[in-house]
């Protein structure tokens, strides 16, 4: 609030004042209308109607925006405010702490002079310390590969020369890890080749898109039999996760896209303390029919955990020694889009029933798998039979084409495979550790799918793959195509 006593008096000075502080008004006002669009942009997104929800991505696009909008409105405040009037406001941020590998680069600010007052010398008694996070801009850099050429001056026996090393792309620009980069650039950050192009192209690093292309079709074909063997390797598992998700491609020529399908074979033995490595590989399939996951898991024996779709099932014919866990996640999924629409207690009451199943499932995460096995067979199994009587109980008072009628159905339907966690301490009581690794994928588009279909899985094994290990997809890929150059 002004104070009278702080006005200057001079009449040219308070009409600056009023000047100043009509511009930030009107700065306020336009900063209220831009927030008030991006909170109604957010609430649409969050709570708008089906048919007016927007994609999760646009999702936090919009809470981005929204939070960039607050950020600059505080900074402004605070350039406004003189600095003796600032309020000591904690700063919101969850920076976490910075990773101990990156190197540090210490900076001393020393005082001006370390000679006191009274005429002593000054000495350490402390220090405080902070750090920050900064970045040096990617760099390109050129490898040159000198091979001197030898001969004798005694006689005419021939030069002598080293051979040339092995090159990924022959005869080519890139090294392994510029293919390495721009694979990851592509599958992992989903950045488009003629952006690439663009961004090569700030260092005067002229690359056309179609030649990144060819590095790319090049990289498949080294990175094939990578796919092979990790897949192989997932196969020799007793127990798997598997999912399957369109993948729409391009069709030039008819201006539309076909409908094409992702299936994901995933391992992940972390939550039992399983020494498998964690992966997943991905195979691209022209339609969603069964045929396809049979001729993917050809050769595998165990545990195989899926959702509900009805293609598995012929994974349980004669010849197949495959069992099915099936997915909580997806039948909790069908009673809680019940409990949106309004008030419906039964589809509540189901939904704490799975939520108990859950809590206890948080307890024993990382335990042995004996230790979660008799966890369940002592806390979960109960709830389990509780629960059948409870299904039993309201399928009869349901009627079946109604939408509580078909979620209970559903969880019916599969309950043999619902249950079979409580036989085996490895399996997991939900299919959303493949659900998560199959996300980034389907974030890209192909073009002309027949062509594709060959090299998508290749770039999955060394990007999305360490992606799942929480390691850096970069390293992945050029570790993957250097082997290769030394083979």
């Amino acid at each position: 609030m002004l104070n009278a006593a702080d006005l200057p008096d001079d009449i040219a000075a308070l009409k600056a004042l009023l000047v100043a502080a009509e511009a930030r008004n009107q700065r306020k006002d336009e900063r209220i209308e831009r927030l008030e669009k991006l909170v109604a942009a957010f609430r649409q997104a969050a709570f708008g109607h089906k048919s007016e929800k927007r994609d999760p991505e646009q999702f936090e696009l919009a809470l981005e925006d929204l939070e960039t909008a607050i950020a600059a409105v505080h900074a402004e405040d605070e350039a406004d405010a003189p600095t003796s009037k600032q309020p000591a406001r904690r700063r919101a941020a969850n920076r976490g702490s910075l990773p101990r590998h990156l190197p540090r680069i210490e900076a001393v600010i020393e005082p001006e002079s370390l000679v006191c007052a009274c005429g002593g010398c000054l000495h350490c008694i402390g220090e405080d310390t902070s750090e920050r996070l900064d970045v040096i801009p990617a760099q390109f850099r050129v490898i040159v590969t000198r091979r001197p050429k030898y001969a004798c001056r005694a006689c005419t026996d021939g030069v002598v020369q080293a051979p040339a090393p092995a090159r990924l792309i022959p005869g080519g620009l890139p090294t392994e890890a510029t293919v390495a980069h721009v694979l990851v650039s592509k599958y992992a950050d989903h950045l488009p080749l003629y952006r690439q192009a663009q961004i090569y192209s700030r260092q005067s690093v002229d690359l056309d898109r179609s030649t990144l292309a060819d590095w790319v079709g090049r990289a498949a074909f080294e990175l094939r039999p990578v796919f092979d063997v990790l897949i192989a390797d997932l196969k020799r598992s007793t127990k798997l996760f598997m999912d399957e998700t369109r993948a729409p491609m391009l069709d030039p020529g008819r201006r539309k896209t076909k409908t094409g399908y992702f299936w994901a074979l995933a391992r992940d033995d972390r939550p039992w303390g399983g020494a498998a490595p964690p992966g997943v590989t991905f195979s691209y399939a022209p339609g969603r029919g069964g045929q396809h996951a049979e001729q993917i898991l050809r050769g595998f024996k165990g545990i195989l955990q899926v959702d509900g779709y009805a293609g598995y099932n012929r994974l349980l014919n004669p010849g197949h020694d495959i069992s099915l866990a099936h997915c909580w996640a997806h039948a909790r999924r069908k009673l809680v889009e019940i409990t949106r629409t309004g008030p419906a207690p039964i589809a509540e009451d189901g939904v704490k029933r799975i939520g108990a199943l859950y809590r206890i499932e948080a307890d024993i995460r990382g335990l042995d798998p004996d230790a979660r096995l008799a966890a369940r067979q002592a806390r979960s199994a109960p709830i389990i039979g509780d629960f059948e009587a409870w299904l039993t109980q309201h399928r009869a008072r349901v009627a079946r084409i109604s939408p509580l009628g078909e979620a209970l159905a559903y969880i019916a339907k599969y309950w043999r495979g619902l249950c079979l966690f409580l036989t085996d301490g490895r399996i997991e009581i939900d299919n959303n550790t493949v659900e998560r690794t199959i996300r980034p994928i389907c974030k890209c588009r192909f073009k002309n799918p027949q062509k594709w279909r060959s090299k998508i899985p290749h770039f999955s094994v060394s990007v999305i793959s360490r992606q799942f290990r929480s390691a850096s997809p970069f390293w992945g890929a050029c570790r993957a195509a250097s082997v290769r150059v030394a083979v």
